[in-house]
């Protein structure tokens, strides 16, 4: 049951506005708690703007990707698909060279079936490799 002082006129547009109201708090208690680094007290306005503009593209973020899975017709939820997308990871691999330079390679994990279909329904595909590999050089041992 839900009460509520709003002069709408049908329950169903009612419970429409509940169910927005708790995906936004949904969508606000994620972009928030990554970070753990609560509270936040700004004390400049300049800072509380750009808090506010931050948090408020988040939130746009969040219900663009919603709606974008459920356009493309997946069961995934906005907190779901960037978690199950979290372990794709790209990696330097650093090998020495007998002469004491280094040839850096950058490789990308290889997607699981399940994010390999996430991928595909945004028409991403995932490199193998990314074009930073270099030649031998004395520059990556600072890079």
């Amino acid at each position: 049951m839900l009460r509520s002082d709003l002069p709408l006129g049908k329950p169903e547009q009612l419970w429409k506005g509940y169910l927005r109201l708790t995906e936004s708090d949904a969508a606000f208690r994620v972009l928030k708690s990554p970070p753990s680094i609560r509270p936040i007290f700004h004390q400049l306005e300049g800072r509380t703007k750009v808090h506010i503009l931050v948090a408020f593209l988040g939130y746009a973020l969040w219900f663009t990707l919603k709606y974008f899975l459920r356009r493309k017709g997946s069961s995934l939820s906005p907190h779901k698909a960037p978690a199950l997308l979290s372990t794709l990871v790209s990696a330097d691999f650093v090998l020495p060279t007998t002469d004491g330079r280094e040839i850096r390679l950058r490789r990308v994990t290889t997607p699981n079936a399940e994010q390999k279909q996430l991928l595909d329904q945004f028409g991403i595909t995932a490199p193998e490799r990314f074009s930073l590999d270099r030649e031998c050089s004395v520059d990556l041992a600072s890079a």
